[in-house]
Formats: structure tokens, sequence, C-alpha cells
């Protein structure tokens, strides 16, 4: 059988399966969009540009726009097979921005492999409210500020992190050009070229527990 686990997202940069505490203090970070984080691999297509598959994500957690929190070292194997969704309690300083969450399996050399990975634009957050559950919601910009919570979904995987290892979640809110990247006005890419740099924050304390929750095999 299986069962569900939470691993929490730490802001001294770990990921836990116990919560942070109440005063923990939130991660930040700054999106542009005329500098976006590349896409390094994936689910992707036009193999002979985007060289898609399992590739090192070294390059892009070096950004100052990505989030990385690293797992302990596995002392046993560690079987993820299922859907894999992350909760992110955040703000932007943006009527409307992007998510990025991404799964990464951490080899004992260091490489770090993409596992799985999804995106949730801030304004269509009521569509989907839960793993699975998709709601036909009109888009409604976020308050700039505010606190909301973001459920996304990084869809199944099936895959044995092996002893020696740890898992890794980043946290960031572009992968370009695999997907569209949001200009952070609200105003939508076919309307209007304007950018604006989105300030980013997301909680780890006890109150806004951000995660990623796994299904994992027993046994």
């Amino acid at each position: 059988g299986s069962h569900t686990e939470e691993w929490y997202l730490i802001s001294d940069g770990s990921l836990r399966r116990e919560p942070g505490r109440v005063a923990d203090e939130p991660a930040r970070y700054d999106y542009d969009p005329e500098d976006p984080v590349p896409t390094v691999g994936g689910p992707v297509l036009m193999a002979d540009i985007h060289r898609p598959g399992p590739r090192d994500q070294r390059g892009i957690e070096a950004r100052s726009d990505v989030l990385v929190y690293t797992g302990p070292l596995l002392e046993s194997a560690y079987t993820v097979l299922g859907p894999v969704y992350a909760t992110l309690f955040a703000a932007s300083s943006a009527p409307d921005t992007d998510f990025v969450t991404r799964l990464v399996d951490v080899y004992p050399d260091g490489r770090a492999i993409c596992v799985a990975d999804g995106i949730l634009r801030a304004s269509a957050r009521e569509s989907y409210p839960a793993p699975g559950v998709v709601r036909p919601v009109v888009p409604s910009p976020i308050e700039p500020g505010d606190v909301y919570k973001y459920v996304i979904d990084l869809w199944a995987t099936g895959i044995t992190f092996l002893p020696g290892h740890r898992m890794r979640v980043e946290v960031t809110s572009s992968s370009h050009p695999r997907w569209e990247r949001n200009l952070n006005t609200g105003d939508g890419a076919f309307r209007s070229s304007r950018t604006e740099i989105a300030h980013q924050t997301i909680f780890n304390d006890a109150g806004r527990p951000s995660r990623i929750t796994l299904t994992v095999l027993e046994g």
C-alpha cells in the first residue's frame, strides 16, 4: 500500500518532516520577467533545443531567484509512487505572478536531478483548490502583500530515492520557455509587453507551513 507524507520547507533551507516554528522568518526573492529562470531538462519537446529528460539543476539553484530546501541524507531507500503536490503560503508585490515548485533527487556527488515540477498562476488559484480538483472559476488578481495559499500539482511520479541521496525542493516563479513568463502586471502577454519585478515572500512558520506532499510506497 501507500500513504502520504509531508515534508516542510524550513527557513534555514532544510526540508524536514516537522513544520517550522511560530517565529520562523519567511524566505524572499525577486522575480524579473526580463530574466526568467531557464528550463533545464524535464518533460519538454524540441529535444535538439531544450535537451529534455533528467538534467542537473545546480546551475539554476545558484540563482538568487530560486529558493532551495534540502532534506537529510537518506539512510534507506525511499520510494515515491503517485501524486506529488506542493502547498505554498506566499505573498507577492504584484497583482498577478506565478509560483513554480520542483522536486529534485540530490546524488552523493552533488548532482541535482529534476524528478517532477509544477506551476500555478496566482490569479488562477481558485481554479485549483486541491490536488486533482479543477473548478471553472474566472481568474482573479491577488492583493499585493496579502498572503494566499497555493496548491501546486506536480503530477504523479515514480522514483526510489536511494540511500546516500537527499530530496530537495526548489521554489521559484518561472521556467522559460517551458512555461510562458508571467509579466507580473495582470495584463497578460497578449495585451501588453510591459513587465514588473515581483517581490515574492514564501512563509515557512508553524501557522503558514509551506510543504510538499508525497505519496510514499510502504515496505
